[in-house]
This record gives structure tokens, sequence and C-alpha cells, in this order.
């Protein structure tokens, strides 16, 4: 019997596109920081650096220990004395970015659904942002924090997708096997490399992510309504 599903944020939840979310988060943060002495192109080559460095986390700390390392590396200790900087652009100019983003009403809808079905909930969405940053991106899609029993972020989290080592460390906190859960998200090298683990998985496909042009008819997949409909039948 199926105990919880992990829903994807960015693209599944949240509907968007993923190009433009990039280019007006970076036209954002690279205002603000440029009145504290950070060029753009080198910030943006910085936070790429950091990300890249999280999808490689080892493990040996969070992914927030990681990004942080990098950006030293790149600015010196400035960088870490800056960092209420960086939290007032997440609590003052990030959910400017809400316009580039979609909105369905069936995310929360079938949150409810889920819930109402016995079935426990769970956020694994890729934890290179820090919690204020995805918080926001929880309510732009019409839910709350309270909806999940684990949201991860880079401050609670050691590994990054596609590695498994994540989604283990989940299944591990919520305390159930990998058959016991479904993975929903909408990116077919992130999201459902879990069928290897021994989770079932589901594909969003309204904002399909599928850059290595995979067969998605292996996976099942559709929209909210599918997604509801393969639920019963896993759970019956």
């Amino acid at each position: 019997m199926i105990k919880v599903v992990l829903f994807d944020l960015d693209g599944t939840l949240l509907p968007m596109d993923q190009d433009k979310f990039i280019k007006a988060y970076f036209g954002g943060i690279t205002k603000r920081l440029e009145n504290f002495g950070y060029e753009p192109k080198q910030l943006i080559s910085a936070i790429w650096a950091g990300t890249a460095d999280m999808i490689k986390n080892d493990g040996a700390t969070a992914n927030e220990h990681v990004f942080w390392k990098r950006f030293v590396d790149v600015f010196g200790e400035k960088a870490r004395a800056d960092e209420p900087h960086f939290t007032e652009f997440y609590e003052e100019d990030f959910d400017k970015i809400q316009k580039v983003c979609g909105y369905n009403e069936k995310a929360s809808k079938t949150i409810c659904k889920v819930k109402s079905l016995g079935l426990r909930t769970a956020l694994a969405t890729n934890p290179i942002f820090p919690a204020i940053a995805t918080q926001k991106r929880i309510k732009w899609a019409g839910l709350n924090v309270s909806d999940f029993e684990l949201v991860t972020t880079y401050e609670n989290s050691r590994f990054c997708k596609p590695n498994l080592e994540y989604y283990k460390d989940i299944i591990k906190f919520l305390g159930v096997e990998a058959n016991e859960c479904v993975m929903v998200g909408n990116d077919v090298g992130e999201d459902m490399i879990t069928k290897n683990l021994g989770m079932k998985v589901f594909l969003l496909t309204p904002n399909l992510i599928n850059k290595n042009n995979e067969d998605i008819t292996i996976y099942p997949h559709g929209g909210y309504d599918e997604l509801l409909e393969f639920l019963d039948k896993v759970n019956a």
C-alpha cells in the first residue's frame, strides 16, 4: 500500500517555464546586490558554481554550507557578511518573480484529495534554495508549508536531485520504505529516477522537462486528473 506522495514543486505544483523563471530570478538578485559591490556577471557565475557544487554534494555537510563555501571562495569573507542582503532580496523582491510563473487551482485541490485518501504528503523540491525562497514559491502555488510533512531546502538537505541519496534521506526521515511512496514530478531525469529505488512514479506533463528525450510512455503520466485516477488505482 502507498503511504506517502512526494511532490516536486517547480513545474509540478507551481507551473513555470524554467528559462523565464531563471532569467527573472537573476535579473532580480543582480539588481539588488549590484548596490553592494557584486558585479552581475560574476554574481551569476558564482551562483551557478555554488549550485553545481550542491548538486555534486557528497553528503558530508548541508547544501547551504557547500553553496556558501563556493561563494566565499569567489568573493572572500565579505560574502558571508553580506548574507543579510541576500535575505532582503528574498523578503522584498522575490515575490515580483511570481508574475513569470503560472497558477493551477488543481494543485491545492489535488493535495486536499491526496490527504482525503489517507495519504501523507512531502515536498521533494530540489534543495538548492533557502527555506524562505521555497516557502514563497509554495504560496505562489496556492499552498502552505503546513500542507507537507517535509519540505526540502538547502538548509535541511545534504544531497540534490538526481542523486538517489537525496530521496533515500527523505524516505528515512518519513520512516517509510521506497515501495510505499509515489514520486510526482515533471522532470524525467530528476524525478522519474526514483523508480530505481522501487518507488512508484507519476510524470506530470503540462510543464514537462525531458532533456534526454526519453520515451515517457514507460511512465504513468498526464495531468492532475490522470494523477488522481492513478492514485486511486495504486491505493485500491
